[in-house]
């Protein structure tokens, strides 16, 4: 279950953030997948969480969008994380149009629990 955490530029458009949030689920999802947590395309609730966060009048940032995605560690992820991350970033392109973006990934140990 990847987590995502979109900061973004003040002047980046609310519309253009809608799209990213509609797209992103999907093309985490397609990022991380491996044998230990396949992905068949269909995502359930909690299968991917977003959160949204304006850049701060203190916060500095040389792109208007980072991207950040932490996932559970797997070694068949870990292998080939720069592969992933740059897939990931050039279908973000692909499907919104953002230029000055950067996504970051994050593979900790780490687990999950969820309830119904």
């Amino acid at each position: 279950m990847p987590l995502v955490e979109v900061t973004y530029a003040p002047g980046v458009a609310e519309s253009k953030l809608r799209e990213l949030g509609a797209v992103l689920p999907h093309l985490v999802s397609k990022a991380v997948e491996c044998p230990e947590e396949p992905y068949d395309g269909s995502l359930q609730p909690g299968d991917v969480e977003l959160r949204f966060r304006r850049l701060g009048p203190l916060d500095r940032s040389g792109v208007d969008v980072v991207i950040e995605v932490r996932s559970k560690w797997f070694e068949s992820r870990a292998a080939n994380r720069q592969e992933r991350v740059d897939r990931l970033h050039r279908e973000v392109r692909a499907a919104t149009g953002l230029c000055s973006f950067g996504v970051y990934l994050s593979l900790p140990s780490a687990a999950w629990s969820q309830g119904e």
